[in-house]
């Protein structure tokens, strides 16, 4: 993820020839949390996002150490492993439309119908000169005959002349079917566009996109972005990551939320306030002593089972404050809102 001033951080596992693996809620040890349990290529995941497909969970992050994109797998939620990216070089057009982009920011995966939708960013440090596209793979498992990525191009773009940057997506299908485009990073906020559901790509191109959150107050230096909106109990729910990241012991990232009746917004925090108006309940932090330090840019999985996952990145400050996998099993408290079982720290 990027942001004013800021640089940012920028083999194949077969499959287990046997059932999927249980449910790690139900798995020996589960009553220890998943975050203590958690091996394998677990450093250096930054901006991750999961799904389970199969009998397999998948990590898809931004790309580092030379990648243009990272995935990892595990049969069990708790040993991972990296696998073949979707991407060994950047798409053509990206050349094109982001010259000087050398990787793939912060992506979002989703199936929708049969097909697997992989929505990414592309930018250039520190600018507004962004935009986020679409490949589609009918598997996510490098090993099948039917495994394979096809790239859509662009889906929304920016540049320094609009008040909003077009990077950190998430694709939203809503009640009613529409499918929306979740996005943003500082300046003006996080935004919405609404999707063609046949293709996935924007369905009003030139439609002015509409705004969901912000951090109005100068102080904050507009410090809000990597949005993720998930439906539950009747509201639609937005996680967003404020506070600055890539600073490792020193970042000061942390997680809020609001909901709303309608997935355009208004969202409010727990005491009413809009997010448009600099709101959000605080779901997760950390505090100087703790290992692991600047919890955020979300993302989340409903499993199979019922539980509820929400996936980060966190800096160890016992590794030399490298962007680490965390994941953090959600529940819902008796007021209807999100809670992590579990704190940062562990």
């Amino acid at each position: 993820m990027m942001r004013p001033g800021m640089l940012a951080v920028a083999m194949a596992l077969a499959a287990p020839a046997c059932a999927p693996p249980a449910s790690p809620r139900t798995m020996a040890g589960a009553a220890e949390p998943l975050n203590k349990r958690l091996s394998g290529d677990i450093v250096g995941v930054h901006d991750p996002v999961l799904i389970r497909a199969g009998g397999n969970y998948y990590v898809y992050s931004t790309g580092r150490r030379g990648a243009v994109i990272e995935a990892r797998r595990s049969p069990d939620l708790v040993h991972w492993r990296r696998i073949a990216p979707p991407f060994a070089t950047l798409p053509d057009w990206v050349g094109k439309q982001v010259p000087g982009a050398h990787g793939i920011w912060a992506p979002d995966i989703a199936k929708v119908g049969g097909t697997y939708r992989l929505y990414y960013a592309v930018s250039t440090f520190g600018s507004r000169h962004s935009a986020i596209g679409l490949a589609t793979s009918k598997t996510l498992d490098p090993d099948d005959p039917d495994y394979g990525w096809h790239d859509h191009g662009m889906v929304v773009a920016s540049s320094d002349a609009d008040n909003f940057n077009a990077i950190d997506p998430n694709l939203v299908i809503a009640a009613d079917g529409r499918q929306w485009l979740a996005f943003g990073s500082f300046w003006d906020g996080i935004k919405l566009v609404e999707l063609d559901p046949a293709t996935g790509l924007a369905l009003y191109p030139d439609a002015k996109p509409i705004a969901l959150a912000r951090r109005p107050d100068k102080a904050s230096d507009g410090a809000i972005e990597a949005p993720f909106i998930v439906r539950h109990g009747g509201w639609y729910w937005l996680f967003a990551s404020d506070g600055f990241c890539c600073r490792g012991v020193k970042s000061t990232y942390h997680i809020v939320v609001g909901r709303s009746r309608a997935v355009t917004g208004p969202y409010r925090d727990r005491q009413g306030m809009p997010m448009l108006d600099g709101g959000g309940t605080l779901l997760l932090a950390a505090g100087q002593g703790d290992r692991f330090r600047g919890p955020g840019h979300s993302g989340f999985l409903h499993d199979r089972d019922g539980t509820d996952y929400l996936v980060y990145h966190a800096y160890d400050a016992a590794n030399d404050g490298k962007p680490t996998l965390r994941i953090a099993k959600v529940e819902w408290s008796d007021g209807g809102w999100p809670k992590l079982g579990h704190r940062a720290a562990e």
